[in-house]
C-alpha cells in the first residue's frame, strides 16, 4: 500500500521552490495552482506575491521560469498575461504517475494523516411505523459518507438512532396485551422480505387498531396512559412488550436495508431508548452549570440569537414542566455518550434540513456544557427534500406519503426491463440480478449526485436512462471496458511512459490522476456528490477517449497495452468511486 503523490501536488511543489529562490525574503508561498483550459495547469500565485514585494510580476514570473526544476515532470511552461504560469505537464510524466497507482490496490489514494473517529448519525427510522420516501436520503447519503471517511483512514461508529421510546407505546403495549396474538407471524421459515412485509403488516393493523380504539375508548385510553407510567418506571411485562415491537420493527428494517443493499448490525443501532438512564444527569449538569434554566417549570436554553413569531427568545426545552424529557434531552445525552465513550472527535449528523434549528439549539447546548470543544465538533449534514415531478414533496396520487419499498421496487422494475432490453446472453436469473443491482444503484446516484442540502426530483425514467448524469451510464462504461478486457486475447495492459499520448488520452489520465486529492476533498466537506460528479466526468472523458483512440486495432502492440492499461484503470477507478457510493459495478451488463 503506497501513496502516490498526484501531478499537481508534484508540479505546485516544484513551482513553490522556484517562488522561494526567485523571492527569498517572502517566504514559502502558494503558487495558487489550478486546472486550466489553456494547459494542464495554471498558476496564479505570482501576482499577490509581486504585489506584496512591489516587484513586476511578469518579470517575478520569468525569474520564475527560469528557476524551475523541471527534472522528467515539466514539458513546457509559458508566461501568461500580466504574470499567470500555464504548465503542461510531459506523457511520461503522465504515465509513470499513472502507473504507481494502478500498482497500488488503493489505487494510490493516501490515508489522512490528521485522521481520528468519528461517529456518523443516520438511516433513523422509527419502530412500529412504516419507511418512507423521506428516510431515503438520510440512508443513502449516511452511508456512502461512512464508505469515505473510513477508505480515507477515519475511525467510524455508525449510530442508527431509531424512534423506539414515546407515549404511542403506552397505546400499542395495551393494546397487545388484550388482543396478544396480533404480532404473530403466519409465514413460518419465509425468506427476509416476506418477514419484513409480514411484521410491517402487522404493526400497521396494530397501530390503527389501537389508535382507533384510544379515540373512541376513554376507558381504554386511560389504560392506555397508565401503561406509559409502567413503562417508563420499567415494569417487566410492560418491558417485554415494548421489546417484541422493536424486535419485530427491526425484521421490518432490515428487509428494507437489505433491498436498498446497505449493511445494518444490530449493535450499531441504539435508539432514543439507549440513553434513558442519562437523562436526568444531563439534566443536572446542564442545571447546575447554568446552561440551562427553569422556566414556568421548565428546564430550558434560552439563546439570543433564536426568537419565536413574538420576538421573544425560542428555548431549547431539556426537560418539561410534568418531568417528561424531550429529544433535546435525549440528543444531549447521545453527545455525552459519543464524546465520552465512543472516544469521537467528530460528530456527523445526517438529517432532514427541516430539524436545522433543534440541532443549531443542541450544539450550541453542548459547547456551553463543554461537551463540544475545539477538539470535538458535530456537524449537521443537512439534506433537502424528495420531490415529485410537480416540483412538490413526494406523494402518491392519493395524497398519502411514498411507501419506500414500492419505490425500490419500481426503480428494480424498470432498470431490469432497461437491462432485459440491452442484454446479449443473460439468463433470466442474471437480468433479475442485474436489475436489481442498476434500479438501486440509479435511486442512490440520483440523490448522491444532488447536493445534500438542494432538493432533487424524483423521476425514474431519467434515472435508469442510459444517457446524462445517471449510475447506469457509468455502470455501462464498467461494463464496457470489462467487455474489452475480454476480447484482448494475448495482450495485457501496461504502461509505457515512452509513448506520444493523444489528447483524449491525456485528459483521461490527468483526471484518473485527481482520484485522491477528490475524495480528500469530499471527505473533509463531508460532500459525496463531489464523488458522483467526479465518476461521471470520469466516464465521459472514458467515452471521448474510447470514440477517439482505438484500443484493440492500435497501430504497434505497445499502443494496445498502454490503451487497455488506462482502460482497466479506469474500470478500477470507476469501481472504486461506485463502491464508496454504494453502488454495485456489473462485470456484464
Amino acid at each position: 500500500m503506497a501513496s502516490v503523490p498526484s501531478l499537481a501536488s508534484n508540479v505546485n511543489q516544484r513551482v513553490a521552490d522556484a517562488l522561494v529562490s526567485a523571492l527569498p525574503e517572502a517566504g514559502a508561498a502558494d503558487p495558487l495552482l489550478r486546472r486550466s483550459d489553456r494547459a494542464d495547469f495554471q498558476a496564479n500565485g505570482i501576482l499577490a506575491l509581486a504585489k506584496k514585494a512591489k516587484a513586476n510580476p511578469r518579470e517575478l514570473a520569468t525569474t520564475v521560469v527560469e528557476g524551475l526544476d523541471k527534472g522528467d515532470v515539466l514539458a513546457e511552461v509559458e508566461v501568461s498575461g500580466p504574470g499567470f504560469l500555464n504548465i503542461t505537464v510531459s506523457d511520461k510524466a503522465i504515465v509513470e504517475t499513472l502507473a504507481a497507482r494502478y500498482a497500488d490496490a488503493r489505487l494510490g489514494v493516501p490515508l489522512n494523516p490528521d485522521a481520528g473517529t468519528t461517529v456518523i448519525d443516520y438511516a433513523q427510522p422509527n419502530v412500529a411505523k412504516e419507511m418512507h420516501v423521506g428516510h431515503l436520503r438520510s440512508a443513502v447519503i449516511g452511508a456512502a459518507m461512512v464508505e469515505i471517511l473510513e477508505f480515507t483512514g477515519e475511525t467510524v461508529v455508525r449510530r442508527h438512532h431509531i424512534g423506539d421510546w414515546g407515549t404511542q407505546f403506552g397505546m400499542l403495549i395495551q393494546y397487545l396485551i388484550e388482543h396478544p396474538h396480533e404480532l404473530d407471524h403466519k409465514a413460518a421459515g419465509s425468506d427476509a422480505e416476506a418477514s419484513g412485509e409480514e411484521a410491517m403488516s402487522n404493526l400497521n393493523r396494530l397501530y390503527k387498531a389501537s389508535r382507533a380504539l384510544f379515540d373512541a375508548d376513554e376507558e381504554f385510553k386511560t389504560r392506555a396512559r397508565a401503561r406509559v407510567v409502567d413503562l417508563q418506571a420499567g415494569d417487566e411485562q410492560t418491558l417485554a412488550l415494548w421489546q417484541r415491537f422493536v424486535d419485530e420493527s427491526k425484521i421490518y428494517f432490515y428487509s428494507v436495508f437489505n433491498k436498498l443493499d446497505m449493511d445494518i448490525q444490530d449493535e450499531d443501532i441504539v435508539g432514543e431508548s439507549g440513553y434513558n438512564d442519562m437523562l436526568v444527569e444531563t439534566c443536572r449538569l446542564l442545571e447546575e452549570s447554568g446552561v440551562a434554566v427553569r422556566s414556568n417549570g421548565a428546564l430550558c436554553v434560552f439563546f439570543d440569537e433564536y426568537k419565536g413569531p413574538d420576538g421573544n427568545p425560542t428555548p431549547l426545552i431539556v426537560q418539561k414542566s410534568d418531568g417528561g424529557f424531550g429529544y433535546a434531552a435525549t440528543d444531549l445525552s447521545a453527545i455525552r455518550d459519543r464524546v465520552t465513550n465512543l472516544k469521537a472527535n467528530s460528530l456527523v449528523y445526517v438529517v432532514d434540513a427541516r430539524q436545522s434549528l433543534h440541532f443549531k439549539m443542541v450544539f450550541e447546548t453542548a459547547r456551553r456544557a463543554g461537551w463540544l470543544n475545539e477538539d470535538v465538533h458535530a456537524y449537521q449534514l443537512a439534506f433537502g427534500t424528495v420531490l415529485g415531478a410537480d416540483g412538490k414533496p413526494f406523494k402518491t396520487r392519493e395524497g398519502e406519503t411514498v411507501r419506500l419499498v414500492d419505490l425500490l421496487d419500481e426503480a428494480v422494475d424498470r432498470a431490469s426491463a432497461v437491462v432485459r432490453e440491452k442484454a446479449q446472453d443473460l439468463t433470466e436469473e442474471e437480468i433479475a440480478e442485474r436489475g436489481a443491482q442498476v434500479g438501486i444503484g440509479a435511486v442512490k446516484y440520483a440523490d448522491l449526485s444532488t447536493s445534500a442540502a438542494r432538493d432533487y426530483k424524483f423521476d425514474l425514467d431519467q434515472m435508469v436512462s442510459l444517457n446524462g448524469d445517471t449510475s447506469v451510464y457509468l455502470q455501462y462504461a464498467y461494463a464496457r471496458i470489462q467487455s474489452i478486457l475480454r476480447k484482448a486475447g494475448d495482450h495485457k495492459p501496461a504502461a509505457h511512459p515512452e509513448l506520444a499520448l493523444a489528447p483524449t488520452e491525456r485528459a483521461l489520465g490527468l483526471h484518473l490522476d485527481g482520484f485522491g486529492e477528490l475524495l480528500a476533498e469530499a471527505a473533509a466537506e463531508y460532500a459525496p456528490h463531489k464523488v458522483a460528479a467526479y465518476l461521471y466526468q470520469l466516464a465521459s472523458l472514458y467515452t471521448s477517449f474510447y470514440a477517439e483512440c482505438p484500443v484493440l486495432k492500435a497501430d504497434t502492440a505497445e499502443q494496445v497495452e498502454n490503451r487497455l492499461f488506462l482502460c482497466d484503470l479506469t474500470a478500477r477507478t470507476l469501481h472504486q468511486g461506485m463502491a464508496l457510493l454504494g453502488i454495485r459495478t456489473p462485470e456484464r451488463l
